[in-house]
């Protein structure tokens, strides 16, 4: 875990050298609707993992990558980036943590960056679980989560995403638990000190999305693979330490 967190760190280091969001004079407003709706889809905060309740006691630390496939080849990309060579990949890099609370409730802070161009980001989660994993019923959880953008010079970006899961795990001591889910995201993009001619309005954007994915539970660590279906599509792995 600790050269995992080191990586991440890594990581972090190199949107300096990156490209940024820079919008072309030529920039539509199109262009940035299209913009808006895919890169909100990779920064919405959706933690990783099955529909369980932490417990009072318990807590959930995970470093994660996230690889989102975006349209490179399309102009609200290549004009909204410095050099006008967006990457096939945003690759997204973050730490999360997760909290149990008293009644079946969780919540959760997360810390992370897209590489190039680079975009940080905070977010926050509160989620509750409406039924607990056990012999022969599913967990099932609801879960509301917010994120923004900060220190990008010409957006500035907020999330806002609910979504209901569902998981049931197997095994003893070496555990596999697939959980799957639905929801609903809300994006609010706008775009600040702009090139002089240019001017965009504000975009509000929405998206339904849906996820898959498995947890292999060994003791206090875990493995975690999820793949996203929204905008765009997404693929994340987290290694996590918890109980």
């Amino acid at each position: 875990m600790k050269k995992i967190v080191i990586v991440l760190l890594l990581l972090w280091s190199v949107p300096a050298a990156a490209s940024d969001i820079s919008f072309d004079r030529t920039y539509t407003q199109q262009n940035f609707h299209d913009f808006s709706q895919e890169i909100g889809s990779t920064l919405i905060y959706r933690s990783i993992g099955p529909a369980v309740s932490l417990g009072i006691t318990g807590f959930d630390l995970g470093a994660e990558a996230v690889f989102s496939d975006i349209n490179e080849n399309k102009d609200y990309w290549k004009k909204a980036v410095s050099g006008q060579n967006p990457p096939s990949i945003l690759s997204n890099a973050r730490i999360s943590f997760i909290k149990g609370l008293p009644m079946d409730f969780d919540a959760g802070v997360v810390l992370g960056t897209i590489v190039d161009p680079g975009v940080p980001y905070f977010g926050a989660e509160v989620r509750y679980a409406i039924l607990k994993d056990r012999a022969l019923v599913p967990g099932v959880s609801v879960r509301g989560t917010y994120s923004r953008t900060f220190n990008v010079d010409q957006l500035e970006l907020s999330t806002y995403n609910l979504d209901l899961s569902i998981s049931k795990g197997f095994g003893v001591g070496i555990k596999i638990v697939p959980y799957g889910g639905v929801g609903m995201a809300w994006v609010s993009s706008k775009a600040d000190n702009l090139t002089a001619g240019l001017s965009l309005n504000k975009e509000e954007v929405s998206r339904a999305y849906g996820f898959v994915g498995a947890r292999l539970v060994l003791g206090f660590f875990s493995i975690t693979g999820e793949v996203d279906y929204g905008a765009i599509p997404s693929y994340n792995l987290q290694i996590g330490f918890g109980f």
